[in-house]
């Protein structure tokens, strides 16, 4: 795979014992999604749908009305806390 702002990437020729390797457009490094034109429209997008399920995961703790406020918070706070690496 290339990085670059050109319309058009080059096509890269890359053999391993006469075995040529395809060319992608992007592919997932280190838990980050690197595509092949800089951008990462598709990581943050990758990154909400993960949010949304896992808070998905957590409606029924957050919304349950025997639970209270105090102890719904500080659920959330030790859900959300662990991962504002993501968001910083």
């Amino acid at each position: 795979m290339v990085v670059s702002r050109k319309q058009e990437l080059p096509i890269i020729n890359i053999y391993i014992k006469g075995t040529r390797l395809k060319q992608k457009d992007q592919f997932k490094y280190l838990g980050s999604l690197i595509s092949s034109d800089g951008r990462n429209n598709s990581e943050v997008a990758s990154r909400i749908a993960q949010a949304k399920t896992n808070f998905q995961k957590m409606k029924t703790v957050l919304t349950n009305k025997n639970i209270s406020i105090r102890t719904r918070r500080r659920a959330l706070e030790c859900y959300i806390e662990p991962h504002l690496d993501v968001w910083m």
